[in-house]
């Protein structure tokens, strides 16, 4: 059974988040984890006030938060339901980076769906500030499904990649898994001015097309010119449904959050993205 968490701020974009989780995983017995964290509701506006106050406040934030989580998994299971699919329901008094990994690791948590930007965000914005803070630090693989993608089967997934770190076991199942479910193509993309590849580099891919065994796999490399005209290319010359990064240090990806430019290709590509991690977990 999968495990998978959908942080929810009861906003539209959030609840497209959970229909597409639902829709992903339509003939799969999976868990739902639907998580709040509240923190900030609690901190933005009474900082300032006495303890007692203070308590009086989170507690009532506290109520109404279960609340809009039992009326939003009576809404989720009726629309229509699914008896390969069980919903729960966690209110935490933490951020939401924290919450989304304490949730994680509790529950061994398989995959993370989200929004790419909350209610209180502009929709100029492709990825709101919640969305870069749970890639960049949650330890569990995370899927972002922009408010303007119409589900549709990832039957064509772009993976970029440059071979340079091992990739995790875990992380590759799920890609593969997803790639078997729907029979889709994997096109693994390497950005590079160099046709040849160091010994790490050739390991590293080996792993990845052996993990990847019976998923249809094409291996490209494009010169580096600007990555992100690159990756926008080749998903639109290709009619790529699902673009797949890995988040590590010193990588693209990181670069990528630091300049920004993720927001470029979330505004060009308008596609789910998922983001693998390399770190600890």
């Amino acid at each position: 059974m999968k495990t998978v968490l959908i942080p929810t701020d009861f906003s539209e974009n959030a609840r497209h988040a959970i229909d597409f989780a639902e829709k992903l995983y339509w003939c799969e017995r999976t868990h739902f984890c639907l998580l709040h964290a509240y923190a900030d509701e609690v901190y933005g506006e009474f900082k300032n006030v006495d303890q007692n106050e203070f308590e009086r406040q989170k507690e009532r934030v506290s109520k109404r938060v279960k609340a809009q989580l039992s009326a939003l998994v009576d809404n989720v299971t009726e629309t229509p339901p699914n008896p390969k699919h069980t919903f729960e329901k966690i209110s935490a008094f933490e951020s939401l980076v924290d919450a989304v990994n304490d949730v994680a690791n509790q529950k061994n948590v398989d995959l993370v769906v989200m929004g790419t930007r909350g209610k209180n965000e502009e929709a100029k914005i492709t990825f709101g500030s919640h969305t870069v803070q749970v890639f960049k630090y949650v330890s569990c693989p995370v899927l972002a499904i922009p408010m303007e993608f119409a589900y549709r089967q990832p039957k064509k997934i772009l993976f970029t990649t440059d071979y340079m770190l091992p990739f995790k076991r875990r992380e590759i199942k799920l890609l593969a898994d997803v790639a078997r479910n729907f029979k889709s193509e994997i096109h693994c993309l390497h950005i590079s001015d160099f046709d040849d590849l160091s010994h790490r580099q050739l390991d590293n891919k080996r792993f990845l097309r052996e993990t990847c065994a019976n998923c249809y796999m094409s291996f490209e490399r494009t010169e580096v010119r600007n990555k992100t005209e690159a990756i926008m290319t080749h998903i639109k010359e290709h009619d790529i449904d699902l673009l797949v990064m890995v988040n590590s240090r010193h990588s693209f990806f990181e670069d990528m959050l630091y300049r920004s430019t993720v927001d470029e290709i979330g505004l060009t590509a308008k596609i789910p993205f998922l983001v693998m991690q390399n770190l600890p977990r």
